[in-house]
C-alpha cells in the first residue's frame, strides 16, 4: 500500500493544537480536541471500531491481533497531539521542497530565518528528499505530529496488508505532553497494554531508553516594603532578593548553556513579583536520583546564602517531582528494547541508541506500569520556527512500527 503518512502529516500541522502551562483545564486547551477529534473519525473510517475520545482529550483504539498465536503482548504506541508554547502554532503553513537538492532552504515569512546545514547536519543527508517546512512565521509541529501521522499510517498499512501478522495494538494519543501533564489523566486499565513505544524522537534509526529524572522548583520570597523616599534601612526588594539568586547560579556548569550528555542543571523558567513578594520558577534535571537531589541541594544553598543579607525577609524553596529515567524500568525488561532494535534493522536503518536530555510521556508510563521507549520521528528544529521533517523519514517510522508488531508476534 502507499504511504499517507505525508498527506495526515499535512493535515494535522494545520490544526492549532498549542497547549498551555499557564491553564488549570484538562486539557489545558480545548483546541486540542479538534485534532483527537479528526483522529478518532479517521480510525472508525479505517475499521478502528473501539475508537474514542473521553472527556480529557485522550484518543484510545485497538488494532485487533489478526494471529493464530494466543498469548502475544499487547503494544501500545503513543503520540502526543499538542504542540510547544515556546513558538506560535496558529495558522501553520507546511511547505513541502521537494527532491531537495542541498544548501540553505529560506522560509518565505522571516527572512531572517532560514535552515542551514551547517545548522542542521541531518539535512546532508536528505539530498533527494522531500523535506517539509514551517513558512516561517510558527513552528511545524513535527513534534509530535509527525508521530500521529506515523502511528495512523502504520495502522492502516497493518489493516490493508493482512498478511503481515500482529498481536494486538493499541493506540494512544494524549493532551499536553508539551506542558508536563500529557498522562495526568491516562485511565491506565482501559489502555491494557503490557508495554509500549512512543514515537517522539529525531533521526531516523535513533531508540533511546533513557531520559533526564526531573524536578521543578519554586522558590517564595517575601520582601519588606517601604516607601521608596523613605526606605533606608528599611526596604528589603523582593524583585532584588530573587534577582540576586538567579544570579548566584553557576555559570559554567549546571546551566543548560554549557551542558550535554549525562549532565545535569538548574534552570531558571520563569519570574513574577512586587516589592514585597516575588516567585521564582526553576527545571532541575540530571540523570540519577543521587544527582537531581544533589542539584535540588545546591538551589537551596544559594538561596539560603543570598537570605543572609536580607534578616527581615523570607524565602521557601518547594521542590516538587515531575518525572523521573525510564532506565530502571527498561532494564527490567531488556526484551522491549531488543524488539526496537530488531525492527530498526528490519527497516535498513542504522541503530542510533542514546538518552534523551529530556521526557518523554514515556518517562511517566513507565512508572505507571507501562514500560515505554522512545523510537524515532523524524523531526528536526523543534520548538522553533527552524523546525522541519523528512516525508521519507516518516516513512521510515512507518515501517519501523509495522516491522516492530511483526517482531513482537514472531518472538510471543
Amino acid at each position: 500500500m502507499a504511504y499517507t503518512v505525508k498527506e495526515r502529516f499535512l493535515r494535522y500541522v494545520q490544526i492549532d493544537t498549542q497547549s498551555d502551562p499557564n491553564s488549570n483545564t484538562y486539557p489545558t486547551t480545548e483546541k486540542q480536541k479538534d485534532l483527537s477529534k479528526v483522529l478518532v473519525n479517521e480510525l472508525l473510517e479505517m475499521g478502528i471500531d473501539d475508537a474514542h475520545m473521553d472527556e480529557f482529550g485522550y484518543v484510545y483504539g485497538t488494532l485487533p491481533s489478526n494471529s493464530s498465536k494466543s498469548k502475544i503482548p499487547v503494544v501500545c504506541f503513543c503520540s502526543h497531539v499538542d504542540t510547544a508554547p515556546d513558538c506560535s502554532g496558529t495558522d501553520v503553513k507546511p511547505l513541502v521542497h521537494t527532491n531537495y537538492s542541498g544548501g540553505v532552504i529560506d522560509l518565505p515569512l522571516n527572512k531572517e530565518a532560514s535552515i542551514k546545514p551547517e545548522d542542521f547536519p541531518h539535512l546532508k543527508k536528505q539530498i533527494g528528499n522531500d523535506i517539509i517546512t514551517t513558512s516561517g512565521d510558527t513552528l511545524l509541529g513535527a513534534d509530535d505530529k509527525a508521530g500521529v501521522a506515523e502511528i495512523m499510517d502504520a495502522v492502516y498499512q497493518l489493516i490493508n496488508n493482512p498478511d503481515l501478522k500482529h498481536g494486538d495494538v493499541r493506540i494512544l494519543f494524549t493532551p499536553d505532553e508539551e506542558v508536563g501533564q500529557g498522562v495526568d489523566k491516562l485511565d491506565m486499565k482501559k489502555l491494557g497494554a503490557d508495554f509500549g513505544y512512543t514515537l517522539d524522537g529525531g533521526a531516523p534509526g535513533s531508540l533511546e531508553d533513557e531520559t533526564f529524572s526531573a524536578d521543578g522548583a519554586v522558590v517564595e520570597i517575601k520582601g519588606r516594603s517601604a516607601h521608596p523616599g523613605y526606605a533606608k534601612g528599611k526596604m528589603e526588594n523582593a524583585m532584588k532578593i530573587g534577582a540576586e539568586i538567579i544570579s548566584k547560579l553557576p555559570k559554567y556548569r549546571l546551566c543548560p548553556e554549557v551542558t550535554e550528555k549525562k549532565q545535569g542543571f538548574i534552570h531558571p523558567t520563569g519570574m513574577e513579583g512586587v516589592l514585597e513578594e516575588a516567585k521564582l520558577k526553576f527545571i532541575i534535571r540530571d540523570f540519577t536520583e543521587d544527582g537531581l537531589i544533589a542539584n535540588g541541594d545546591e538551589l537551596k544553598a544559594i538561596v539560603n546564602e543570598v537570605m543572609k543579607s536580607y534578616p527581615n525577609s523570607k524565602a521557601s524553596v518547594e521542590i516538587s517531582e515531575q518525572y523521573r529515567n525510564m532506565k530502571p524500568v527498561l532494564d527490567k525488561q531488556p526484551y522491549i528494547v531488543e524488539y526496537a532494535e530488531e525492527a530498526i534493522k528490519r527497516t535498513g536503518l542504522d541503530l542510533i541508541k542514546s538518552s534523551i536530555r529530556g521526557g518523554t510521556d514515556g518517562s511517566r508510563l513507565s512508572y505507571m506500569g507501562l514500560p515505554c521507549p522512545n523510537l524515532f520521528a523524524g523531526m528536526q528544529g523543534i520548538h522553533s520556527v527552524r523546525e522541519w521533517v523528512s516525508v521519507q523519514d516518516m516513512e521510515k517510522a512507518v515501517d519501523t512500527i509495522v516491522n516492530l508488531c511483526q517482531v513482537i508476534e514472531e518472538k510471543a
